[in-house]
């Protein structure tokens, strides 16, 4: 025991040191260019930021405190839902596609729009920055938490079976305790994401906050006040990150099993068939909830459009070939953006995962630069990127990547640790290298976290790309959400929502296909 202590503390140490001088690294650079750009007003120095939140410490100090109460209350209440959702879905399973299909419909709903709405529903208060907060994290725990609740050890259940316990007592004592990786790592992601959602709840009419202060400063142009901001946020959201990791540390004391996800009983045709009757009831509960909401919050028609009359808009009304045709134009336009951004961030996230493992010593400088890229509220940092790296493709594809990178690392990371210990002592008994051990048993190990992060980055990079469409470009669906808001264009407003949630959902599910084909061949036939 004391041997290994001895041996395995100097590569602590070197990893510290390598975290340090990477960080040290990172603000020289920052610091040089911020001097050297300054002229240019897109971005500020570390010492300048320091001194204007020296400056200015009272009224920041306090639009964080409303910030940050804001996103802990719909961070706590996400996570509840995203709980008892991921409880109902299991316990019933036959209820699984509808509840994870309408929680992605709801979680898809582009903010440029559910702001404003919100507002409406809850009127003045700290209502809309909570559900907003709400809504960006319960997504993201629900999605890994089902991938780690359907992933334990057969051995397990039938553990359970023998002592003549039922669906519940697997739930609560095999399902759970397998999920728990996963939960933290859905924690983690969420944790920033409930920040950006309270600022963005900001934005619809709020007196006070971060999101108030970030409107304040891009309509002054005021680089050192949005730097501040940013800062300030990647500072709270990374701390909150570190936190609930340190807790996952000390929770998950136990070896993990191995989590695969078990390949489908059923053929492909019956897959594809099961699909579209799960898409069909997912609809149909959509506009069940759609009709009761607005029946429900007694909303004005003028303002709150119902199914029916966006399907009258866009099939027999006597513009409907025109609306058809600018929605097309600004999807398509969109796509350009989506697609490229999308595939880019769960290749850089795997990618890097991966790097880690061959070379851990990139992971103490890499990480802490990954967790800051992901943890700047994207509201704050669009125009800059815009600015730095112009209107066109390559700045909307860099936020949009940015934005699915940081998830699907996460995911990949907590994947590839579940490498079952059993198989790496096999592997090493055989004095494999720590390629082959890769190849064979920690990138198959991190397949079901993938596959998970690529599900969750549909409506993530769909919130990306609309929202800096919204804030900085100006083409697209979401300037054209935007655009249709302000000029009280409801019809054309509640039909680009409709058609972009919709087209999320197809994406989500195409993406659950090629999720069964790959764990079909992969996963192992023991589990459950």
């Amino acid at each position: 025991m004391s041997s290994l202590a001895v041996s395995t503390a100097p590569a602590g140490d070197r990893a510290g040191w390598g975290t340090g001088i990477g960080i040290l690294l990172v603000l020289i650079g920052w610091e040089l260019a911020g001097r050297a750009l300054t002229d240019a007003y897109v971005l500020a120095a570390p010492s300048q930021i320091l001194a204007w939140l020296a400056e200015n410490r009272g009224f920041m100090g306090r639009a964080l405190a409303e910030t940050l109460g804001n996103a802990v209350a719909g961070f706590v209440l996400g996570n509840l839902a995203a709980l008892v959702l991921a409880g109902i879905a299991l316990a019933f399973p036959a209820s699984q596609r509808i509840v994870t299909g309408m929680a992605l419909v709801v979680f898809c709903l582009p903010l440029v729009a559910t702001g404003p709405i919100l507002r409406v529903i809850f009127g003045p208060g700290d209502g809309p920055q909570i559900a907003l907060a709400a809504l960006a994290v319960y997504y993201t725990t629900l999605i890994p938490l089902l991938v780690g609740m359907r992933a334990a050890p057969a051995a397990w259940f039938d553990l359970i079976a023998s002592y003549g316990r039922g669906r519940m007592s697997a739930l609560i004592h095999v399902r759970l305790m397998a999920s728990l990786p996963y939960l933290f790592a859905g924690l983690q992601i969420a944790a920033p994401a409930a920040f950006l959602g309270a600022m963005v709840g900001e934005f619809t009419g709020a007196e006070r906050g971060m999101g108030v202060l970030t409107i304040r400063a891009m309509r002054a142009l005021d680089v050192e006040m949005t730097w501040a901001l940013a800062t300030v946020a990647t500072a709270v959201a990374i701390l909150a990150y570190l936190a609930i990791g340190a807790l996952a540390r000390r929770v998950l004391l136990d070896a993990p099993p191995i989590i695969l996800a078990p390949p489908r009983a059923d053929g492909a045709e019956a897959g594809v068939a099961q699909l579209v009757l799960s898409l069909a009831a997912v609809a149909a509960a959509i506009v069940a909830l759609w009709w009761g909401a607005l029946a429900v919050f007694d909303l004005n028609p003028f303002f709150a459009k119902g199914p029916d009359d966006v399907l009258r808009a866009l099939v027999w009304a006597p513009n409907a070939a025109d609306l058809r045709a600018t929605l097309g134009a600004a999807l398509a336009e969109t796509a350009v953006f989506l697609l490229p951004g999308y595939l880019a961030g769960l290749a850089g996230g795997a990618g890097l995962a991966i790097l880690f493992v061959l070379a851990p010593a990139v992971a103490g400088t890499a990480m802490p630069l990954a967790i800051a890229l992901r943890s700047v509220p994207i509201v704050t940092t669009a125009p800059l990127i815009v600015l730095l790296l112009g209107r066109g493709a390559v700045g909307t594809v860099v936020l949009v990547a940015i934005m699915v990178f940081f998830p699907t690392l996460v995911a990949c990371i907590h994947g590839l640790r579940q490498a079952p210990g059993q198989v790496i002592d096999v592997f090493d008994s055989y004095a494999a290298g720590r390629l082959q051990r890769l190849i064979r048993v920690r990138i198959p190990a991190m397949l079901p976290a993938f596959f998970a992060a690529a599900r969750m980055g549909v409506p993530a990079s769909v919130l990306a790309v609309t929202v800096v469409e919204w804030l900085a470009t100006g083409a697209g669906i979401g300037s054209l959400m935007a655009i249709s808001a302000s000029v009280s264009d409801f019809t054309l407003l509640w039909s680009a929502v409709a058609l972009t949630a919709a087209l999320s959902a197809l994406g989500y599910a195409a993406v659950g296909l090629v999720e069964a084909r790959i764990l079909r061949i992969y996963a192992p036939e023991q589990l459950v």
